[in-house]
């Protein structure tokens, strides 16, 4: 299929799917008048690259997963070197919690001090 089938397919944009390809997580064929062809694994791939990206990890982080990226990822097992890389992304994402509470707690404190109400987020 070409790119703009592809696109449709998963529902992504062609831009996207050209950023993939020159961050080396998908690797079309060449057609002999220069087009891109994707085969049907493709689909899969890509889902697994977006499902990936929704869960806060970049383009050089999935490339410890292109080993399995051909397979469903969603309920399967991660491939060896992923699971470093998600361990390492959640470290980061644990340590940017850490920090942000306390933010939040010097706020609140601020605000108590200061003789403020805490209003809950909507109302603000």
């Amino acid at each position: 299929m070409l790119i703009g089938e592809l696109a449709n397919e998963v529902g992504t944009t062609v831009r996207a799917l050209r950023y993939y390809e020159q961050q080396g997580l998908l690797h079309p064929r060449r057609a002999p008048n220069g087009y891109r062809e994707y085969d049907e694994t493709a689909v899969g791939q890509v889902g697994n690259i977006k499902l990936l990206l929704s869960l806060g990890l970049t383009a050089n982080d999935i490339r410890a997963f292109l080993p399995c990226l051909d397979r469903d990822i969603v309920d399967g097992p991660v491939c060896p070197a992923s699971a470093r890389v998600i361990a390492r992304r959640l470290a980061d994402v644990e340590e940017k919690i850490s920090a942000l509470d306390v933010v939040r707690q010097r706020l609140i404190e601020a605000l108590t001090q200061a003789g403020g109400r805490r209003e809950p987020a909507d109302q603000l």
